[in-house]
């Protein structure tokens, strides 16, 4: 099969001839429809994050079943699944207390020898590697798409919308009424801003540098957009809010834009990290400010229960209340990924999808 491999850090992806196994016992193989371009990957294309080379990257995707292996029955060839890239035992502390997104055993449920390029066997990325014509996954990490949602939506539900629109309506749970605001309006930060609409926040201010996003996120249900290169965000969100919100959520994935959101809530208000900070820096937040009960949590994957989240998401989809095709800025074939990300980088897009025949 073709697939994007990463050879290096800040060496661009190179279309190669990989083999993957058969499905065994409890795998199933997905022939992959569409797979979007999401920053997280950039996190170790750059080297923010360490990974093993070469490996395929991608993590956000859905296609069609292939095949499965032995003991496989929520699905079968010929069906149409979202691949979750978080996948669950169902069996460790957090999957039964009904936290499968951070099960304990994820990182052993991969295919790390299942892969081979020149023979030779490689890494798998997100317990998926969807930058590839096929994946062999795991059963747990298939969740069935209708037949009348397209697969490029799906795929977007798989990362950005689930987590995005996860963090606020899962991690956050905000009441009805509340006061928000997003730093960056990429794919994760336009369904935190949506997902904040759908919950009924009174007032939703996004935060970014560039006007194109800050227009989308108006088109996304924002209230009121803040430009960070002309204001100081922090004492303008303050300013237009009375002292802070409610909730800030930050999806960018910096240790300075997850302070800034610790500095735009009130007292008694929660900043929300949805972004993923790189390993090398430290958030840092003055210690007084707990004293009037503000705090700050992470978000990982939007807190998903996958078999539970995902069909809901597609269903808001499904009746118009939820926007995911005006998310696609620009569709990409597999050998333009390396455009697709200097797409992501230069801040020209929404979100991007590689299609594939």
């Amino acid at each position: 099969m073709k697939a994007a491999v990463m050879y290096g850090v800040n060496q661009p992806l190179q279309i190669e001839d990989v083999e993957v196994d058969a499905p065994g016992a409890g795998e199933v193989l997905v022939k992959t429809s569409a797979s979007g371009v999401c920053h997280s990957d950039l996190h170790f294309m750059e080297g923010s994050y360490p990974t093993r080379t070469p490996i395929v990257l991608g993590h956000e995707s859905a296609g069609v079943v292939e095949k499965v292996g032995a003991g496989v029955t929520n699905v079968k060839p010929g069906d149409r699944v979202v691949v979750a890239f978080v996948t669950s035992c169902g069996q460790c502390d957090n999957c039964v207390q009904g936290k499968p997104y951070l099960c304990n055993n994820s990182a052993s449920l991969g295919r790390n020898d299942r892969l081979k390029l020149n023979g030779e066997p490689m890494a798998q990325f997100a317990n998926m590697s969807a930058f590839a014509e096929y994946q062999l996954v795991s059963k747990n990490a298939c969740v069935p798409v209708p037949d009348d949602v397209p697969m490029e939506v799906a795929c977007l539900v798989g990362c950005s919308v689930m987590t995005g629109v996860g963090a606020v309506t899962n991690t956050a749970k905000i009441p009805v009424g509340s006061t928000v605001a997003v730093i960056g309006a990429g794919g994760v930060g336009l369904n935190a801003i949506q997902g904040a609409a759908l919950a009924g926040a009174s007032r939703i201010i996004a935060v970014d540098l560039l006007e194109n996003k800050l227009a989308a996120a108006k088109e996304f249900g924002a209230t009121d957009v803040v430009d960070g290169s002309k204001d100081d965000a922090v004492q303008t969100v303050q300013q237009m809010t009375g002292g802070g919100v409610d909730f800030a959520f930050e999806a960018i994935g910096l240790a300075k834009t997850a302070e800034q959101a610790f500095g735009m809530v009130k007292r008694g208000g929660k900043a929300v990290v949805v972004g993923m900070i790189p390993v090398t820096q430290m958030v840092t937040v003055p210690g007084a400010a707990f004293l009037g009960e503000k705090g700050i949590i992470g978000s990982f994957y939007g807190s998903t229960r996958q078999t539970h989240d995902m069909p809901w998401l597609m269903e808001l989809y499904r009746q118009g209340r939820l926007k995911i095709d005006e998310l696609i800025t620009k569709r990409w074939k597999l050998d333009q990924i390396n455009e697709a990300y200097d797409a992501l980088k230069n801040g020209e897009v929404n979100r991007s999808v590689i299609i594939f025949d």
